[in-house]
């Protein structure tokens, strides 16, 4: 698969998928973004350029009509805690998706999925995630997931977690995933390797685990956020007892970020979040100025997050059903 490619992606309103778009037009590919609420993306930079259409993923008639004519499908959507039966939904959700891309003759799907360890019991939310890119593989059509862990980048809900965290509270109490191991993968380079995904060569469906070019401990990467914003070294209390649930509802209390966004995010931070295998660049080489790395990238987010205006305080009084379904953050 090569050239001018047609792709759709859905999600289109949310943090990863609004980014996408231009990087695709930018690629030289046509684009249609599929959003349940179009009107959200009437005031978007890219709006001309690409072709705008509704569709929810619960309806398969809408799929249809949207995926008709398209090589490429961009799977972006995820509960994330906004509905109470979200693995029925996401079920649903991915059989829509495959019935819609069989009938319409789409080449490829390409899924953002949550690193994991193998092996051991996931959160409710990565068990989803990892389902979903299981049926994509298994349906037949050609595709291709990349597996991230924290995405970072302003605005995206685990940076956000992270920097106002670390901003708020010079001493605070932690539960024990804060000596987890992370991967973390800067947004652009999360963008490099979907927009590249649309045309690179594969040999079959199955997954690929992207991530930046450093392993820490997530405290670790509280510390190095705080050295780069030019705060005092905070210090970090365990408490093994702090449930995901206690530690949304405080979290929740400290930050802008509701707790039922943060609850999904620190039960996938019950485990290690780093690269199992290592061969992307077998089908995508890394990006010719390298990877960013995690104190880069952190610098940059942290920039662009002092001179752009923040939505996150008008989400703590969002309802449920407001929350971001497609979120930033894969695992």
């Amino acid at each position: 698969m090569a050239g001018q490619v047609r792709c759709l992606v859905t999600g289109a309103t949310g943090y990863i998928g609004a980014r996408l778009v231009p990087r695709l037009l930018d690629d030289g590919h046509r684009v249609r973004a599929l959003a349940r609420n179009p009107d959200k993306l009437a005031d978007v930079p890219w709006h001309e350029q690409a072709e705008v259409v509704r569709g929810d993923l619960a309806n398969l008639d809408s799929l249809i009509e949207a995926f008709d004519g398209m090589d490429v499908i961009y799977y972006l959507v995820h509960s994330m805690g906004s509905s109470r039966n979200f693995a029925a939904e996401e079920y649903r959700s991915v059989n829509n998706v495959v019935t819609a891309a069989r009938r319409t003759g789409v080449r490829r799907v390409v899924y953002l999925g949550g690193l994991h360890p193998d092996n051991r019991k996931l959160s409710p939310h990565l068990e989803s995630r990892k389902a979903v890119g299981e049926a994509l593989i298994n349906s037949g059509i050609e595709t291709v997931v990349l597996q991230a862990g924290v995405v970072v980048g302003s605005g995206s809900a685990s940076f956000e977690m992270i920097r106002h965290l670390t901003n708020r509270l010079p001493v605070m109490t932690t539960p024990k995933w804060v000596h987890n191991r992370i991967q973390p993968i800067a947004v652009s380079d999360v963008l490099y390797y979907l927009a590249a995904a649309a045309t690179a060569t594969v040999p079959s469906s199955r997954t690929w685990d992207i991530g930046g070019p450093d392993v820490l401990e997530y405290g670790d990467m509280m510390q190095v956020y705080a050295e780069v914003a030019g705060l005092r070294r905070r210090y970090l209390i365990v408490l093994p007892f702090l449930t995901p649930t206690i530690a949304s509802l405080w979290i929740g209390a400290v930050t802008p970020i509701p707790p039922g966004l943060a609850r999904p995010l620190i039960e996938s931070l019950e485990c290690d979040a780093v690269m199992r295998n290592a061969d992307i660049d077998d089908i995508i080489k890394p990006p010719a100025a390298g990877l960013t790395s995690y104190r880069d990238a952190v610098t940059l987010a942290l920039h662009r997050a002092r001179s752009l205006p923040t939505t996150w305080e008008s989400l703590r009084r969002a309802p449920a059903d407001l929350l971001p379904s497609d979120p930033d953050w894969a695992g």
